[in-house]
């Protein structure tokens, strides 16, 4: 796992609340098989009241990238070379619904986010789900091998009131 190449969208979603964007949320995962990390991008209000990194509705209002896809940010072939402030510009202009649903401020959740990125630097990434399972206290990180785990805290709860299945 190239994990440096993931952190981009990390750095991209720090961007995006730089610009204005603080109500929008990751919900970072691992594949059923896991071999791949996922990430959505979401506004707050598709993200759990009970878990501040679980969506809501897997469709509604989010992008979606795996590391399947490598540089290949949300699809995007041409995005190896783009920097996380140009992902973050390429994002506003393919997902406008979720950005708009993301504009605003939102500190807490802001400020959660600069610390879990020095929590995971340089090359860990944060998980809040996985095949078999996650606490749900707390996200793990995925790296290379013979990295320790740093465990993260939870970041602070959605806005959408839901029951969450299985979650």
């Amino acid at each position: 796992m190239d994990d440096v190449v993931y952190r981009k969208v990390l750095l991209m979603v720090s961007e995006l609340h730089r610009r204005g964007y603080q109500r929008l949320r990751i919900v970072p995962g691992m594949s059923p098989c896991g071999e791949h990390w996922r990430c959505s991008v979401t506004p707050v209000t598709n993200v759990s009241v009970k878990h501040g990194a679980r969506l809501v509705e897997w469709e509604h209002l989010s992008a979606h990238y795996t590391s399947a896809d490598g540089a290949k940010y949300f699809g995007w072939s041409y995005a190896a070379t783009l920097t996380p402030d140009k992902l973050a510009l390429r994002f506003l202009e393919e997902f406008p619904l979720v950005a708009e649903g993301g504009q605003g401020s939102d500190w807490a959740y802001a400020g959660w986010y600069q610390e879990m990125l020095g929590l995971t630097f340089p090359n860990l990434l944060p998980i809040a789900y996985r095949e078999e399972g996650c606490p749900q206290d707390k996200l793990l990180t995925v790296g290379p091998a013979g990295k320790s785990a740093v465990i993260i805290p939870l970041p602070p709860p959605g806005l959408c009131v839901e029951a969450i299945v299985g979650g």
